[in-house]
């Protein structure tokens, strides 16, 4: 994983330390682009290191003899410069935050310290784009919500409704006549009538059924 951050003569522990310590602190979306490792002249057991990344300049520095390494990193938006000088031995990277402070980091490859400031220069340029952009969004929502203010009093004017039809009246249906019931004491009146003909034997039984049936039928 390491290999694509050794072409420029990079200290190969030193990126396997970084990388391992960088994968832990990559925040979702974010990409290493370029490690560079110091190169003192004399003895470079313990060397610092920057890392950039499409978000981010890390600067790595080992502690405790080696057995830890602290960092210290700066958002994009918050660099104002990067710069290198080269001198007789390595080149400086170094970069400049909005709040006024700087961090660099010596004894860099010549190459090295040229290949951040290009990536840095870039990633300025992404960055700038970026807030450009930003700021021509924030504009056209600051016109949208004037014109929405405006269309919402249009709206908020009182709106003249169209006259209600007044409802037709519903026609009127004419209820079934009612059928006349014999009144009960009259049709009692004839029942019993009827059972006294039949227990005189003045009517027969069939009689009395069919005429018992034919006023029960009234009802």
């Amino acid at each position: 994983m390491i290999d694509k951050f050794l072409f420029d003569q990079q200290d190969p522990k030193a990126v396997e330390k970084v990388y391992t310590r960088l994968v832990d602190l990559l925040t979702t979306g974010e990409e290493i682009i370029y490690i560079a490792t110091q190169k003192k002249p004399l003895v470079n057991i313990l060397p610092d290191c920057v890392a950039i990344t499409n978000k981010r300049v890390l600067f790595f520095t080992p502690a405790n003899l080696g057995l830890s390494i602290k960092f210290i990193d700066f958002v994009w938006k918050d660099i104002v410069d990067v710069a290198i000088k080269e001198e007789i031995i390595g080149a400086i990277f170094t970069i400049r935050t909005t709040n006024g402070g700087e961090m660099g980091v010596d004894y860099l490859p010549k190459v090295q310290a040229r290949k951040l400031y290009q990536y840095a220069q870039q990633r300025k340029e992404d960055e700038r784009e970026a807030r450009r952009l930003r700021d021509l969004e924030e504009k056209r929502a600051e016109s949208g919500s004037i014109n929405f203010g405006e269309h919402a009093n249009a709206q908020s004017q009182p709106a003249v409704s169209a006259p209600t039809p007044e409802p037709q009246p519903a026609p009127v249906v004419a209820a079934p006549p009612v059928q006349e019931t014999p009144k009960q004491d009259e049709l009692t009146e004839k029942l019993k009538k009827l059972r006294t003909l039949f227990e005189n034997g003045l009517i027969s039984q069939e009689e009395y059924n069919a005429k018992k049936l034919e006023l029960l039928s009234d009802l």
